[in-house]
């Protein structure tokens, strides 16, 4: 059981996404509906769960452990489950414990988080504007998750940010979230809009901005660099030479990155997604509380990464949404 987990096309599973929550602050319009119906307690994971669960992926070989949500940081105790980690930090079984957060709640946690381990963080900001902010993100301020990185920047974490690229919504901002981060020392991630979740409120088609598209216009105004380097996700980097600074694009729907797919996700409550882009999961919380031993949980873990896919099907190409989920963003964590 110390083999390490690979799956059917030869690649090594070594980074796991885990949701820690369902429940956010904000009801972003690509990622929830505005009345979510959020589980209940009794099915989610409890964080003493969540320990065994994340170390027995560690055990097995996984290297990088990014918290997700919802919001991961309004889970009440999450930071004894951080606390936790911080021991295969320490032990040189993880590489790397990170989070993709909204920035809410940053000003609270960004001391305790760097004290954890945690070194650099991923913050979901797509739009600079107060109002479009708002309309966005439904019910956050601006003002308070930039207050959150400039606090997590004092307790020296490396802030990237994560925007999504929404046709007719932030594309005006381009050069201003670009000049944004290069101010501040921050790298910047453009992500693809993808057909997931609440479609019949959310067009996600007209939203839809390819990032072809984006960099074209980048372009005209920087010297682009492509760059070799890979953060242990998806995303393809390029240098703006002007500025020194990194800006990557996660591009699901232009240009399918799974042939080098080294990940799956976890659900907070146990259900593991071999594939973001499939219908596919095992239920690992049954074989964790069905015993004391590892062994049913690992079995079952095996037994997953035995089914993961070569690629998913997320397609625009024809102006109709093919391959779309019906899951929320936030189910997955991203």
């Amino acid at each position: 059981m110390t083999a390490p987990l690979i799956d059917p096309f030869a690649r090594p599973i070594s980074y796991l996404r885990v949701s820690v929550t369902d429940r956010c602050d904000f009801r972003c319009v690509y990622c929830m509906s505005e009345n979510m119906t959020f589980l209940p307690k009794k099915e989610l994971l409890t964080l003493e769960e969540l320990d065994r669960m994340c170390s027995t992926f560690i055990r097995l070989g996984v290297e990088k452990l990014r918290i997700t949500g919802g919001e991961p940081l309004v889970r009440k105790g999450i930071m004894t489950f951080f606390q936790n980690m911080r021991r295969h930090l320490d032990s040189g079984a993880l590489k790397e414990l990170t989070l993709t957060t909204n920035g809410s709640q940053l000003r609270k946690f960004a001391g305790e988080l760097a004290e954890c381990g945690v070194r650099r963080i991923n913050v979901s900001l797509d739009t600079l504007d107060d109002q479009k902010f708002a309309d966005v993100t439904r019910w956050g301020k601006l003002a308070q998750v930039l207050d959150g990185i400039d606090a997590a920047q004092a307790a020296g974490l490396r802030v990237k940010l994560n925007a999504v690229a929404l046709k007719g919504f932030n594309e005006d901002e381009l050069f201003t979230l670009t000049e944004f981060c290069a101010a501040r020392d921050m790298d910047l991630t453009w992500i693809e809009v993808m057909p997931m979740g609440d479609l019949g409120n959310e067009d996600r088609l007209d939203q839809y901005w390819p990032l072809s598209d984006l960099r074209k216009r980048l372009a005209e105004r920087y010297t682009l660099t492509d760059l070799a380097e890979r953060s242990g996700g998806p995303a393809r980097y390029v240098r703006l030479e002007e500025t020194g600074q990194k800006i990557g694009f996660i591009t699901p729907l232009t240009h399918n990155f799974c042939e080098s797919c080294n990940r799956v996700r976890l659900t907070c409550t146990g259900e593991l997604y071999m594939c973001l882009g499939q219908e596919d999961m095992a239920d690992l919380r049954a074989p964790l509380r069905s015993s004391d031993s590892d062994a049913p949980l690992e079995g079952a873990i095996r037994a997953a990464i035995g089914r993961k896919p070569k690629g998913h099907d997320f397609d625009y190409s024809r102006q109709a949404v093919d391959g779309q989920m019906t899951r929320h963003m936030s189910h997955t964590g991203g």
